[in-house]
């Protein structure tokens, strides 16, 4: 018998093709409700009716004493009669109950205001007035913008939320401002912040050839996503979320009891990214950590990490003795043994990819699986190292930022603004992928990412909130996965419970005891053969070494 083959997983882009078909479905459906509600209406409108008169007929019954309801049954009974003798009654009666119950079922919903209310226009006038200063000139025989105008001409569209404040603008300026000049957009954009409200995000988008200026207000990112496995494939990283708007993926997430979609921010790295290396900066507490602890989370799912921390405060305690952890690497020696480890690795990964293609043979498999070096702080070992007269730990960074795409060797460092000068070269020149956390000045988060934020931002945000960028791509709103301190006693029990389910396993080298003493020797011993060198393929034994 033949065997029947299975069914073949749906691809990314059947997938895509189902969801666009499915929204379609949905649309179609969505339109025919409408379209038989239009048709069904008048006899919707006459059944509500009928009912409400049933109802008031039902209370006036009621309401009838008991001595007066003989009379009134005499009376609707003599109406009847009368109505059946008439020429035509019958058909009269009929349309006129038809009226009444057409009148008392008509829907009684008072209608939206068409306009702002009162409190709306003076806020709208208010930030008429405060723009007329830049988008007027004396020289215009007609201006736009004029002391006393009408903001009806200037603002086409306006929006307000619950709070009465502005949740979309779009503003027409004259054709003479320079929309081109970005000290011209941040005034204006710098006086739209204070006079629409502060304490909100928002996004300006100019449009030069239709002089015009969409303010929206952008809702908050969810900030209380707990660190979980991602449905990615090999190579993807998830950075954080973003909104939807800005990217035509989302991921299936645990969100409480309940399942939601998030459209995430994706790193690519290995051979065919363009963007392999990565840089976080930020200032403390805005959470460089948590994002280099979430990276590590999901990097050992395929491949090996080495964790170098400069900030010695322990963040990365919770990861020391996995499977895939080859250091914690917490100390100055050590830091720069594994660091030149990481190098001739990358150096040994090379040659063994070279030597594998010369030959017509794919690349080994220790070459081809995945190795993570991250980096917290390295400034503080810069400082150190300064002071002992040693190299610094960033020089040995060198080969595996400039080939460890080609080897498959990912770096990631994380760094405070305070500290940014101490950054070396190779580490500015070659991490592409840049992450900024925390508050930061719009020309902070312009000199990280290359290009200034497309939103305003905000003086507190929550840890892991801030702004990505991935090569010569947009700048994308982000915020980091809670990925806490599973060790820490301020994490709770929720969270810490989320990061331990992640966590690899411990290796038995580290936590093995021996629960019988060994067996003693019962021939004579041995003499002992000579010690063999330091074996510099290992990042634990090259720390001993330097040690």
């Amino acid at each position: 018998m033949a065997r029947r083959p299975l069914p073949r997983i749906l691809s990314k882009d059947s997938a895509q093709i189902a969801r666009t078909q499915l929204a379609r479905s949905r649309e179609l459906a969505r339109t025919a409700a409408d379209s038989a509600t239009d048709v069904l209406h008048p006899l919707i409108t006459v059944t509500r009716g009928l009912r409400r008169l049933a109802s008031a007929g039902r209370r006036r019954w009621t309401d009838t004493p008991q001595d007066k309801r003989g009379p009134l049954l005499f009376l609707l009974a003599s109406v009847l009669l009368a109505v059946a003798l008439v020429p035509y009654g019958p058909l009269l009666a009929v349309i006129t109950v038809m009226a009444a119950a057409a009148w008392q079922g008509r829907d009684r919903t008072p209608p939206a205001p068409e306009g702002p209310d009162e409190s709306q226009t003076e806020r709208l006038q208010s930030l008429y007035e405060a723009l007329v200063p830049y988008f007027s000139s004396p020289e215009d025989p007609a201006p736009l913008y004029a002391h006393g105008g009408e903001w009806q001409k200037a603002f086409t569209t306006h929006e307000f939320d619950d709070a009465g404040r502005v949740g979309h603008l779009v503003i027409r300026y004259p054709a003479y401002f320079p929309d081109g000049e970005p000290e011209a957009r941040t005034r204006i954009e710098q006086l739209l912040t204070a006079k629409a409200g502060r304490g909100r995000e928002y996004r300006f988008a100019w449009d030069e050839e239709g002089n015009q200026l969409t303010v929206a207000v952008l809702p908050p990112l969810p900030a209380d996503i707990p660190a979980q496995h991602f449905v990615t494939a090999p190579g993807e990283t998830v950075l954080g979320f973003t909104d939807p708007s800005e990217v035509q993926r989302t991921l299936p997430l645990s969100y409480g009891e309940e399942q939601i979609d998030v459209p995430p921010v994706v790193w690519r790295t290995g051979i065919r990214s363009t963007e392999p290396h990565l840089l976080a900066m930020g200032h403390p507490g805005s959470g460089t950590s948590t994002l280099l602890r979430s990276i590590a989370l999901q990097a050992l799912r395929y491949g090996d990490v080495l964790i170098v921390d400069g900030g010695g405060t322990g963040e990365y305690a919770c990861l020391t003795g996995r499977d895939g952890v080859l250091a914690v690497e917490c100390a100055l020696p050590g830091a720069l043994a594994s660091l030149e480890w990481a190098a001739l690795e990358t150096e040994r990964r090379l040659i063994a990819v070279n030597l594998a293609r010369q030959a017509g043979d794919p690349p080994p498999a220790d070459a081809r699986r995945p190795l993570w070096i991250m980096l917290d702080r390295p400034s503080v070992f810069a400082h150190l190292a300064a002071a002992d007269g040693r190299k610094d730990p960033q020089a040995l960074l060198q080969v595996p930022l400039r080939h460890g795409r080609a080897a498959n060797v990912t770096v990631v460092v994380a760094e405070q603004f305070d500290s940014a000068e101490a950054l070396g070269e190779a580490v500015r020149q070659h991490t592409r992928a840049r992450v900024v956390l925390g508050p930061a000045a719009p020309r902070q988060v312009e000199a990280v990412l290359g290009a200034p934020p497309h939103t305003t931002p905000l003086g507190h945000v929550p840890p892991g909130r801030g702004y990505a960028r991935l090569g010569s791509g947009p700048v994308h709103r982000l915020q980091v996965p809670r990925t806490p301190d599973p060790y820490d006693d301020a994490t709770s029990d929720a969270d810490r419970q989320a990061v331990l389910e992640l966590l690899p396993a411990r290796a038995t080298a580290v936590e093995a005891e021996p629960t019988e003493p060994p067996p003693q020797p019962t021939e004579p011993s041995q003499p002992a053969e000579p010690s063999q060198p330091a074996d510099l393929t290992k990042p634990a034994v090259a720390a001993e070494a330097a040690g």
